[in-house]
């Protein structure tokens, strides 16, 4: 009995150790597969990634051979001009590059030529993003934009194979950055011919934000500055060179002043516009400008709103000595040519102390005006943040042209002021 007892406990303990064994065999199974599955999905990704970077380089290597054989096709299809052949007419102050290229910042610089061949495209570079005006064949007929490392831009096609003139202004200051021109592209058979300038008259204008065109597309008075309504060509200054048909430049900084710029904590600023406009560029202390590329036939300046605009103000000695040095500047510079200087609109601080400065002067080319408060209107003649638009900048070139008449002797006509 107790034999047989002990023979089915065997049995039983047998059983149920072989289920258990058996039960951990399948489970080591299972995960043995499951490991096994695991490894052939990874292989798998391994497989289709290694596949995917294999096609990814030959995608690569084929368009690059792509660029390159485009890139054959368009130097065998067009001729390349540096941007400093003579035959292309520079107006402000730039700088030729050693491998040929063309450099400035000033807002209104421009550059004209005249093209054949009905094509033209332009290499170039800006340190940011500027705006420009493009005009062929005297009519304006786009805005474009420079910016990044040596881009390639079109600016006409489709044109007839005569001669073609086309002008590219520089309507942004400097602070959006400094461009620089490297080559024109034109067709095999096209070329790039001189202009046929009939100017013989060229004005400086030495300014700030009015000057420079701060705003003149703005819609509204409260509207924020955008470098995209900036247009320097509808500011007073170019409106009056366009009247006398004069070239003209701009040495322009908005909210620079004589001696004290807007919102400095000083009475006097470190830089001021009496230093600026003896730079090459607005935004680089060096080099300094050679003064010999150009001379202007009459200076207009119009200084003095920034400088009392906020406190702490300049003393009375401070401000007359600032403008003193820049009226010695363009006298050394240039010799004795007109100088017209435009004292701020609203009477205060700079109207008076202009005026007694060039009242006070033995320089008998030096003469004094102004363009009154009320000489545009406080609402629709206004664009960015205050400042006048392309109306109210038209009004000051209306209220300035007859002194300029005066003084230089170029007589009025019956041209639109436009």
């Amino acid at each position: 009995m107790k034999k047989s007892l002990l023979i089915l406990c065997f049995v039983l303990c047998y059983s149920w150790l072989s289920a258990q064994i058996e039960e951990s065999h399948k489970h080591a199974v299972e995960v043995h597969n499951a490991a096994i599955e695991m490894h052939n999905k990874h292989m798998d990704v391994h497989n289709q990634n290694t596949h995917n970077h294999h096609m990814d380089l030959h995608r690569q290597i084929i368009e690059q051979e792509e660029r390159l054989n485009n890139n054959r096709i368009v130097t065998r299809r067009v001729k390349r001009v540096n941007a400093s052949d003579p035959n292309i007419r520079y107006t402000g102050r730039t700088v030729v590059e050693k491998d040929g290229s063309v450099s400035f910042d000033w807002s209104g610089t421009y550059v004209e030529f005249t093209f054949t061949g009905g094509y033209l495209a332009m290499r170039v570079s800006d340190t940011k993003k500027n705006y420009y005006n493009l005009f062929v064949n005297g009519e304006q007929v786009s805005t474009i934009t420079t910016f990044g490392n040596d881009s390639l831009i079109v600016l006409a096609r489709n044109l007839k194979k005569g001669k073609n003139v086309i002008r590219l202004q520089k309507r942004t200051e400097a602070e959006q950055g400094k461009t620089t021109i490297h080559a024109f592209i034109v067709k095999p058979k096209g070329d790039i011919l001189p202009i046929n300038i009939k100017r013989d008259r060229h004005i400086e204008f030495i300014g700030n934000s009015i000057t420079a065109g701060f705003g003149t597309e703005g819609l509204a008075k409260d509207e924020p500055f955008k470098p995209e309504t900036q247009n320097c060509n509808l500011a007073f200054g170019a409106i009056i060179s366009r009247y006398f048909n004069a070239d003209y430049t701009f040495i322009a900084h908005s909210g620079w002043g004589a001696v004290r710029n807007y919102g400095d904590p000083e009475r006097v600023s470190k830089t001021s516009m009496k230093d600026k406009m003896l730079q090459t560029y607005d935004m680089y202390e060096a080099p300094k400008w050679n003064f010999y590329d150009y001379k202007p036939d009459l200076v207009v300046i119009n200084l003095g709103s920034n400088d009392f605009s906020t406190k702490p103000h300049p003393l009375k000695e401070e401000f007359i000595g600032a403008y003193a040095q820049i009226i010695s500047q363009l006298r050394e510079k240039y010799g004795d040519i007109p100088i017209l200087c435009v004292a701020p609109a609203r009477r205060g601080m700079a109207f008076e102390y202009i005026k007694e400065f060039c009242e006070g002067s033995n320089d008998v080319n030096l003469h004094f005006t102004a363009y009154l408060y009320g000489i545009y209107n406080n609402d629709g003649d206004l664009g960015s943040v205050g400042h006048p638009n392309y109306q109210g900048q038209k009004k000051i070139a209306h209220n300035l042209i007859p002194y300029i008449s005066t003084i230089t002797g170029w007589e009025l006509s019956d041209k639109v002021i436009e």
